[in-house]
């Protein structure tokens, strides 16, 4: 009985994890969700700027940033401070620092994680196709430690660049302007 009450949640979790990062509306659910970008594709031995053993990893991190960065794992939806902040500002890495998006790029998309319609810089970013979860999706990671943001879409504002980066708010720091 007791596994009940942990798988159950765990279901629901997942579910709506999958359903609220494909988009909002009515968007049709599509098990090829490969989004073209500009940014370059991870190389097969990738090596980054930012280096550090696993264990550095762990002491520069709190738990759930080294979870979602080093393990590519995904915070619960609507949870983030940063999905409602709108200030003026930029949002870096909480990994290294690296300036990835503004303010200025930034949208509700109501997915539940913090959404931008445009990297601050193409060169900062990288991707790699996942197939997780029976889909496959674009990745998006810091090109300059590695670091797991989240996935990008291409359901974002069609008036800007028509894509929506979802972007775990644990993998960022917000700079305020």
């Amino acid at each position: 009985m007791k596994k009940i009450f942990f798988i159950i949640p765990s279901f629901i979790f997942l579910f709506t994890h999958i359903i609220a990062c494909k988009g909002q509306g009515n968007a049709k659910i599509d098990t090829a969700m490969q989004t073209q970008t500009h940014h370059q594709e991870i190389k097969k031995n990738q090596t980054f700027e930012v280096q550090k053993t696993d264990a550095d990893w762990q002491q520069s991190l709190d738990a759930e940033q080294y979870r979602i960065l080093r393990q590519k794992g995904t915070e619960r939806p609507f949870t983030s401070p940063l999905e409602d902040i709108y200030d003026g500002g930029t949002y870096v890495c909480a990994g290294c620092g690296n300036q990835l998006f503004s303010s200025e790029g930034k949208f509700n998309s109501g997915c539940g994680w913090p959404s931008f319609y445009e990297a601050l810089d193409q060169k900062q970013i990288i991707t790699q196709t996942d197939n997780t979860f029976g889909m496959t999706r674009t990745e998006i990671l810091c090109a300059k430690c590695g670091g797991h943001l989240g996935h990008v879409f291409n359901d974002g504002p069609k008036d800007k660049s028509g894509l929506r980066y979802c972007v775990n708010g644990k993998s960022l720091n917000f700079i305020k302007k």
